[in-house]
């Protein structure tokens, strides 16, 4: 798996992380309420994925698909939250 990470024009405040797969996707212990944890990539890089997102069952679903068949997909973290925005699939 190649993870790289980029900024795109169009999603200035989101740091990309290109053809990653998802680890696992789990309620986040500190706040299940609030959060789901997801972790991608070989090192294990924990990012969250909010509940109050109005595209939240989609992104999940998407998320959730990469951790069960090793999907790769592109994955938008917003800037300095460390919270998923957006998840594509590759070109």
């Amino acid at each position: 798996m190649t993870t790289s990470c980029s900024n795109t024009p169009n999603s200035q405040n989101l740091t990309w992380y290109n053809h990653s797969t998802v680890n696992q996707v789990s309620e986040d212990p500190e706040n299940p309420e609030k959060f789901q944890r997801v972790t991608i990539g070989i090192s294990q890089q924990v990012f969250y994925l909010s509940k109050k997102d109005s595209n939240y069952q989609t992104l999940l679903k998407r998320l959730n698909e990469s951790a069960e068949k090793g999907k790769a997909l592109n994955i938008g973290i917003e800037n300095n939250t460390n919270i998923i925005k957006q998840v594509n699939d590759l070109p």
